[in-house]
């Protein structure tokens, strides 16, 4: 099947993104906004970054006033509550909130500060519990969600919406990003609110590091997944900017999954440890398999180009250099 990717008018012959842009980095300290402005850097862009110290995304008036002060040329909105299962269910109030109030405040913000051009980032976890495999982005509001991060899945849907409704309205041209799970250099580590693949890393670190002899996870291991690298998903976005403008919202992966049973054992060998693993099998695994098509991204030409061994390698040593010397 081959997917039509939408194209600007004719009658407006501007490029999506001109080299050298001014364009604002919301969410620049997390693992995805990191990425992302590291690699619009690399490309020439200028890029605008605004730290939580300085400006709370939930507030809308003040954020409203800051991107009136400096006109973006576009702006990416990388900035979100995160986290993993037991984040998730321990606190949906917040993820759904905080994250309503951020994409809120910027899109709205970008487009009272006359930004033509935007990119929503959402979540894969966006797309029903049971979508057929791999999930197209037609699946989307097709089916239930995972109940274990609902709260976080509606708030990601009404960011696509808000995209969806400014194009529609204002002829705006703002463009949404569904990305799989994620993980590299400058990931969240904390074992309460992290996602599985950095958990894992430093589960079995400080089992190697303590000597003990096995190590229990969570669930079954039997759900498969699907990882990509922030930096390929920071070279997929500006393919994005440089080059779609359509209203439909775009998965961002690989195109291959592993079971978290096989994840646990690549990683327990890229750490060194030695012992056993156990399965808690009390505890949810959530949901079963969660494979992206990525058809229409890789109609645009972008392929990722980190392997999962040598991305989980790199950010294994990039964790280590965080560390006090002691640990």
């Amino acid at each position: 099947m081959t997917t039509e990717l939408p194209v600007p008018s004719q009658e407006s012959a501007r490029p999506l993104l001109r080299p050298g842009s001014r364009i604002f980095v919301a969410g620049h300290r997390g693992l995805v906004g990191s990425a992302v402005a590291r690699r619009l850097a690399d490309d020439g862009h200028e890029v605008l970054t605004r730290g939580r110290d300085l400006l709370d995304l939930r507030d809308a008036t003040r954020t409203e006033t800051y991107l009136k002060e400096v006109r973006p040329d576009a702006v990416v909105l990388a900035a979100a509550k995160v986290g993993g299962i037991m984040a998730n269910s321990t606190y949906p109030v917040q993820f759904l909130e905080d994250n309503l109030r951020i994409q809120l405040s910027v899109i709205a913000g970008a487009h009272a500060a006359g930004t033509q051009r935007l990119l929503f980032l959402g979540s894969s976890c966006i797309y029903p519990r049971l979508a057929p495999q791999p999930i197209r982005e037609e699946s989307l509001l097709t089916g239930e969600l995972e109940p274990t991060n609902e709260a976080y899945a509606l708030a990601k849907i009404a960011g696509i919406v808000q995209t969806q409704s400014y194009r529609r309205q204002y002829g705006a041209s703002y463009i949404s990003a569904m990305p799989t799970n994620l993980y590299g250099p400058g990931d969240n580590f904390d074992l309460e609110t992290s996602h599985v693949l950095p958990a894992l890393i430093r589960r079995f670190h400080e089992a190697r590091s303590d000597g003990a002899p096995e190590v229990t996870l969570w669930g079954s291991g039997s759900p498969r997944r699907e990882f990509l690298h922030v930096d390929d998903l920071a070279a997929a976005c500006v393919s994005l900017l440089e080059a779609y403008d359509g209203d439909e919202p775009v998965n961002i992966g690989c195109g291959e999954d592993l079971t978290i049973r096989e994840l646990a054992e690549t990683i327990r060998e890229v750490t060194g440890y030695q012992g056993s693993i156990r399965w808690d099998t009390s505890k949810p695994d959530g949901t079963p398999r969660k494979l992206l098509d990525v058809t229409r991204l890789n109609a645009l030409g972008f392929t990722p180009k980190i392997p999962l061994r040598d991305g989980i390698a790199r950010t294994y040593a990039w964790w280590l250099g965080q560390l006090p010397p002691e640990q």
